[in-house]
């Protein structure tokens, strides 16, 4: 029986994965390993996005200041963008 939840956790965990391995820490996304990330999993969102410096403003989750976005620090910006992506979510589904 494939779980819904179960398998949205394991595809939110290799997304990081798959794109965090490319340099660097292979635990934790660099800036530009981040970019990648949201360009090929959140399509739109870089383009729909006013400010040229999006992805430097998303780098402001990394709370411990490193230059990297760890697993943690991941799933911050993912429920972030899921709570803002709610009603547009719900009311078209």
């Amino acid at each position: 029986m494939d779980l819904e939840l179960e398998t949205a956790m394991e595809s939110l965990i290799n997304i990081l994965y798959a794109h965090s391995v490319k340099e660097g820490d292979k635990y934790k996304l660099s800036k530009k390993e981040l970019k990648e990330l949201l360009q090929a999993q959140l399509s739109g969102f870089l383009d729909t996005q006013k400010d040229a410096d999006s992805v430097d403003k998303v780098m402001e989750l990394d709370e411990n200041s490193d230059g990297e976005v760890d697993f943690q620090e991941y799933m911050v910006l993912v429920a972030v963008l899921t709570m803002a992506c709610n009603n547009f979510f719900w009311e078209n589904s």
